[in-house]
């Protein structure tokens, strides 16, 4: 081809490119009104629907009967059908038989309720599950251990995670191979396969913030979160000048109408790059919700309190300034709510005051700091940062029972036996003036000392505190072996935390051994706890109670199995003798830290309540909590259950005019409030703590690529062998593909154990093996390690 005839076809082609980019402008300037125009039309009909489902004669009807009813013009049906689709995925009608639609609730076929969203954060899966607030009203959640149903992905709308829904509640009979897949070891069937749930009503959102990573710009800006659990991305209608693309950022729930369309929201704060410090930590934060401020009302009136004690408040109260009283903590701890004061009499007898901090004398009920205080439930103790229940002004200030200075405290003083069991109980308003503040690690190495040892101390104030200490464990350790006798479990085990610098950046790891100097304390602290429980209980007076349900029979058999994998006897579990001498038997062995845990999941998790249920784990009829107000709303609550008891006994040092406590139905509300902002508080200080354990194994690997970490198999599956870091309490899994392929592991499914056809070791539950890091998703939490 010549160059005339190419360069006319290079023309040609142009024209061409041309023409078409000209065809498609005209094309979007002829639809564009069309597709606003049909769009009106659709949100015209939305509102006419609801209003006209909602009278008081409509009887159900399907496309047809509503489009003649509402006199909808042939060339609008199409969009008629669409606002009806619309309405109907987010669940605000529902389709009934024949194709009629009515509004949700008003047919009468099915039981409703209203609970939580609850979604998977397995996005393969999308499994959704309801979980009602109050399962014990309805039939379909009777005798379930843990209450939910199973939500199709098609029924649950647009709710998300967390999300307050009311729904209709369906029998189902699962077809046979759905059943098999969902049988347990047992072949028991799983809570809640026997009933679904359709979601017709999203009461109210859920407050949490969305954190993840910020894309794109303008209109096509959009956030991926970091929570699996929620859809993979949300459009952004608005985002801060501040932001860039790739930047970690906080974002706020705006609106979702249509399931097959993405969710909306707005931009509210930027955190920064993912690899900044404190970054990561900060996620965490604004992902629970917890809250990083006080609002200015509640500074104000912290700031108004008088930090000196006037003489009338004095005058009224027990003076225990110049007793020997002092205080036990954690080494970095800076809010003290409580200390001791142990006296032995000669007949052998004990005298125990357990002082704790008089927080009820500074915030009073209805306060501004008192509503902070009840919407927050507790202080969160975070890997990196303390978010407190109170100001720094009351909970390391006033209300700290700092060593040397005069604190007011709310004293419970008991009387034991020459045995240790307690025989009497009073309560007092008391002022103190500590003597000492210890660290456990050194409280723990005087309690070491001998007496001669102790007789030779410097001054003889240390040692009346040495001698005050022996004393002190003395009775603590017949309290100790009383309460093992009653059937108390033994499930305190070593914890191990992570050291950071003043960056925030994993440094090292420090292991809390539970000595006796923690012993000690807990058990004078149970001691307070019971005695209120049962003043409090025995009055009667509304009141907030800790409460420990009896656990669920088929949960005990499936820990005894995995007690048994682990080579140890275990008899009939579900009787407390049995179970403490399987807790006995793995005591300081290498396991015990993953039985102790198989078994705490295996128990239900201790709650708040207003019955006094008693509580299983401690073996104790009567329990509260008491002994920390500083940091737990329900000890504040507590303290001014028990002040209003004694002043309607007239008692020396109770207050004429006793604060307010709730009715029973509002102390209900608060029992079931702080029982959530606790198990929020829990979830946040474990995901920290993991995260940076994780950063820290980074970090060692990093300097030594070859090290290696001696660890034991907790679990054996077909994708591999879990197992634990024996000295960091790291769990993660060697996956079956990451094993070496030379020694040839195949999975004996009936042992539930990998073998080697050569001479690789087994991988067995109980079994030590090295290990090394291979691969971390910091996202979900999962650490895979490989044979070293």
């Amino acid at each position: 081809m010549g160059c005339a005839a190419r360069g006319e076809k290079k023309r040609l082609i142009s024209c061409l490119g041309q023409f078409r980019i000209l065809c498609k402008h005209i094309a979007s300037l002829s639809v564009q009104p069309f597709r606003e125009k049909h769009k009106a039309l659709k949100q015209k009909f939305i509102p006419l629907l609801r209003d006209y489902l909602g009278g008081e004669n409509y009887r159900p009807q399907n496309k047809s009967e509503l489009a003649r009813a509402l006199q909808v013009a042939s060339k609008d049906r199409a969009e008629f059908r669409n606002a009806i689709v619309s309405l109907e995925r987010n669940g605000e009608i529902i389709r009934g038989r024949k194709g009629r639609f009515e509004l949700p609730g008003r047919s009468g076929r099915h039981e409703t309720a209203i609970g939580r969203i609850e979604r998977s954060p397995d996005r393969k899966r999308r499994l959704v599950h309801f979980v009602p607030d109050d399962p014990s009203s309805h039939q379909a959640f009777q005798g379930m251990q843990w209450p939910k149903a199973f939500v199709p992905s098609h029924s649950a709308g647009t709710a998300l995670h967390d999300d307050l829904v009311e729904v209709e509640l369906f029998r189902r009979e699962p077809p046979r191979w759905h059943e098999h897949a969902n049988r347990n070891r047992q072949g028991k069937k799983f809570e809640g396969d026997s009933w679904q749930a359709k979601v017709i009503r999203i009461v109210k959102r859920s407050e949490q913030g969305i954190v993840g990573t910020f894309h794109g710009k303008g209109s096509r800006a959009s956030l991926s979160p970091d929570d699996r659990r929620m859809p993979p991305s949300f459009q952004l209608i608005s985002v801060l000048p501040e932001a860039n693309p790739g930047d970690i950022v906080v974002a706020r729930f705006h609106d979702w109408t249509d399931p097959g369309l993405m969710p909306m929201a707005e931009m509210v704060k930027v955190l920064g790059r993912e690899d900044a410090p404190g970054v990561d930590i900060l996620k965490v934060v604004h992902r629970y919700g917890l809250p990083v401020e006080f609002p200015p009302s509640v500074i104000a009136e912290a700031e108004m309190i008088d930090e000196v004690v006037s003489p009338a408040e004095i005058e009224r109260r027990e003076d225990w300034r110049e007793r020997e009283v002092f205080t036990i903590d954690p080494e970095d701890a800076k809010d003290f709510d409580d200390a001791i004061s142990v006296t032995e009499n000669e007949d052998g007898t004990f005298e125990l005051a357990v002082h704790i901090a008089d927080v009820s004398h500074y915030v009073k009920s209805g306060s501004e700091l008192d509503k902070e205080a009840r919407k927050r439930g507790n202080s969160v103790y975070l890997a990196d940062r303390v978010i407190p229940m109170l100001p720094e002004k009351l909970s390391n200030g006033i209300c700290s029972l700092k060593p040397d200075v005069e604190r007011l405290t709310h004293a419970a003083i008991m009387t034991f036996d020459a045995a240790g069991k307690m025989t009497a109980s009073r309560f007092a308003s008391c002022i103190i003036r500590s003597h000492c503040r210890y660290s456990y690690e050194e409280a723990f190495a005087v309690m070491m000392l001998t007496d001669e040892v102790i007789a030779k101390l410097e001054s003889e104030k240390d040692q009346s505190l040495g001698r005050h200490l022996k004393r002190a464990w003395k009775l603590a350790s017949m309290i100790r072996e009383q309460r093992f006798q009653n059937g108390a479990l033994d499930l305190d085990f070593p914890e191990v935390r992570v050291v950071l610098d003043d960056r925030g950046r994993a440094v090292g790891v420090k292991k809390s051994i539970y000595d006796e100097s923690h012993q000690l304390i807990e058990e004078f602290m149970l001691s307070a706890n019971e005695a209120v429980a049962r003043e409090t209980k025995n009055e009667p007076a509304p009141s907030i109670y800790r409460i420990h349900e009896d656990p669920d029979i088929a949960k005990l058999e499936e820990f005894a199995e995995l007690a048994r994998s682990f080579g140890h006897r275990a008899g009939d579990v579900t009787h407390r003798p049995e179970l403490q001498k399987l807790l006995a038997a793995v005591k300081g062995k290498l396991e015990e830290h993953s039985v102790k845990l198989a078994l705490l999941k295996s128990l239900r998790r201790a709650a708040y309540s207003t019955d006094p249920l008693g509580h299983y784990g401690l073996s104790k009829v009567n329990y509260t909590h008491f002994t920390s107000p500083i940091r737990r709303y329900a000890d504040l609550v507590v303290h001014r259950v028990l002040r209003k008891i004694l002043s309607r006994r007239h008692e020396e040092t109770a207050p004429e005019i006793p604060d307010k406590t709730p009715i029973i139905q509002e102390m209900s509300d608060i029992a079931e409030h702080i029982s959530k902002t606790e198990r929020v508080a829990a979830d946040a200080e474990k995901e920290t703590q993991q995260l940076k354990l994780i950063e820290y194994l980074e970090r060692v690997c990093a300097e030594d690529p070859d090290v290696s970490f001696d660890a034991t198999v907790t679990d054996v599956r077909a994708i591999g062998a879990f197992v634990e870091l024996n000295e960091l309490l790291v769990k993660g899994l060697l996956r079956r593909e990451d094993l070496p392929s030379r020694e040839e592991y195949f999975f004996d499914r009936p042992r539930k154990q990998f073998k080697s056809r050569r001479n690789g070791p087994t991988l067995t539950v109980g079994q030590r093996v090295d290990v090394r890091l291979h691969r971390v998703d910091r996202i979900r939490g999962f650490i895979d390690f490989v044979l070293s």
